[in-house]
């Protein structure tokens, strides 16, 4: 059962309706995806909405994968830098695999397709994630290539007397 990915895909209410599922599907089982659970779709909506601008301005690119039935099972945003020292990488914001496709290597396949990507686009270098720690994310990312380049003590705060390092990974593209 394979995952469809595709890059820059019509922005239609299905998709955004989708998006919006996984992303609260996804936080409401523990993903770190920018929000804590409990979460509904209108608590995430207005970031949607942001992802959504940058896009509409040229400024990143969306990466979504379907499953078998055709519902949104995966995302993840490439987000080109502005900071003109800093054009030649780009971020990778927001990536999702639904819990019900954890363990089918839908998770891989993305990081790859992303990769893939990332390749094609002009002057594009290297990839930079964040994560949070302490749910070993981290391991996940190096399986896929990238590597630890640096780590900000407590600086996400989950709840309190809770709080997580944020994460800063590397892939290369050279």
């Amino acid at each position: 059962m394979p995952l469809t990915l595709t890059l820059d895909p019509a922005v239609d209410p299905a998709l955004r309706d989708g998006i919006l599922d996984l992303w609260a599907d996804v936080t409401n089982a523990g993903g770190a995806v920018g929000f804590v659970p409990p979460v509904t779709r209108e608590t995430i909506r207005p970031e949607l909405v942001r992802h959504f601008v940058t896009l509409a301005e040229g400024r990143a690119r969306l990466l979504v994968g379907h499953d078998e039935e055709g519902r949104v099972a995966a995302t993840a945003f490439l987000t080109f830098n502005t900071h003109p020292l800093m054009t030649h990488w780009l971020w990778l914001y927001t990536v999702m695999v639904h819990p019900r496709h954890q363990g089918r290597g839908y998770g891989r396949d993305l990081m790859a397709a992303a990769a893939d990507a990332a390749r094609g686009f002009d002057g594009i270098e290297a990839i930079r994630l964040s994560c949070r720690g302490g749910l070993g994310l981290e391991r996940f990312y190096a399986s896929c290539g990238y590597k630890e380049v640096g780590r900000v003590p407590g600086a996400i705060r989950v709840a309190p007397d809770d709080d997580r390092d944020d994460v800063i990974m590397l892939l290369p593209l050279t």
